[in-house]
């Protein structure tokens, strides 16, 4: 079972493209997560109905391990969030899962 945490993020038009190099599988976001063990990936998802609208998944092999990277990483985690502040015109924690047996991408 792994562990989830969901954003979701409103983007004006002229972000976009920064904000999806930043924020998807292979942005600053995931280059600093994947220094901490126990990281999975992060998944980048854009609204078809409304313009601009986000969602990231950061997946982790627990939230222990979670915990553990915000404890360990807590200044480059500041940084990096100050540097791409500006980039979203809002942001939102939805919320942080568990993900249940049998259900990811390997699953089927």
């Amino acid at each position: 079972m792994s562990y989830a945490i969901v954003w979701e993020f409103l983007v004006p038009e002229a972000h976009r493209t920064d904000f999806e190099a930043a924020y998807g599988p292979h942005g600053l976001w995931a280059q600093l997560f994947a220094r901490a063990p126990g990281f999975l990936e992060v998944r980048l998802l854009r609204s078809h109905e409304r313009s601009g609208r986000y969602f990231t998944i950061d997946r982790w092999q627990s939230a222990m391990a979670f915990e553990d990277f915000k404890s360990h990483f807590a200044k480059e985690y500041q940084a990096l969030d100050r540097r791409l502040e500006g980039l979203a015109s809002s942001e939102a924690p939805l919320g942080r899962f568990d993900e249940m047996p049998g259900t990811g991408a390997n699953s089927g």
